[in-house]
């Protein structure tokens, strides 16, 4: 759990260390005002998502979470940046304990996407902040099960030629046309889409955030 926040808050903004259109919307809908600190040119930002043999999802999505945390506070130092908490985030999907990643292409995105036809599955998100100190807080973790329904391959198909699989893991977004195949959740909608928006509150209070 992160620590209680004591004190009036401090930050009136927050720097958000990805790109993804579905975080930046959640954190608007939390009335946190950030602004972006994306990967320079120069960093290796896939190195930070390759897998390690033997590694759960759990601790996979844990791993990349902080090392993308530690990362982005040192690209927040290098370039002179003002201090301010600094929030990252990182979803995986994962069944029969196997991390499924993005899909490479639409025909990648139909072989995952057939995986998960008529069965349960999990996805994880972990979200970290660095506090404006640089101090990096204890990571929060959503955990939640996904029923898919059965499909046939022809509708997956045709959801994957939307081109909307591409870029997200276990291939597809919740938020958009893949909600026709989404028969049951337990857990956190927020959490699926990437951002469990509780837990994320939590700690920017901790990290003394104005929202």
């Amino acid at each position: 759990m992160p620590p209680s926040t004591s004190g009036s808050s401090l930050y009136p903004s927050i720097y958000l260390a990805s790109q993804s259109p579905r975080r930046q919307e959640l954190l608007g809908q939390l009335g946190v005002r950030f602004e972006l600190l994306l990967p320079r040119p120069d960093e290796d930002a896939e190195a930070l998502e390759a897998e390690r043999e033997g590694e759960s999802a759990e601790q996979y999505v844990r791993r990349v979470t902080v090392a993308k945390a530690e990362a982005a506070h040192a690209r927040r130092v290098a370039g002179a940046h003002r201090a301010a908490p600094i929030l990252v985030a990182d979803t995986t999907v994962a069944i029969d304990g196997t991390i499924l990643g993005k899909p490479t292409d639409v025909e990648h995105a139909v072989t995952m996407l057939t995986r998960l036809a008529g069965r349960d599955h999990e996805v994880l998100t972990a979200i970290a902040v660095v506090d404006g100190t640089g101090e990096l807080l204890s990571p929060a973790l959503s955990r939640s099960v996904v029923r898919f329904a059965s499909a046939t391959l022809d509708a997956l198909r045709r959801y994957a030629r939307t081109g909307e699989p591409l870029g997200k893991a276990g291939a597809y977004g919740i938020q958009g046309r893949a909600a026709e195949f989404i028969e049951h959740i337990d857990g956190s909608y927020s959490g699926i889409m990437g951002l469990p928006l509780f837990e994320t509150a939590a700690l920017l209070r901790a990290a003394r955030v104005d929202f």
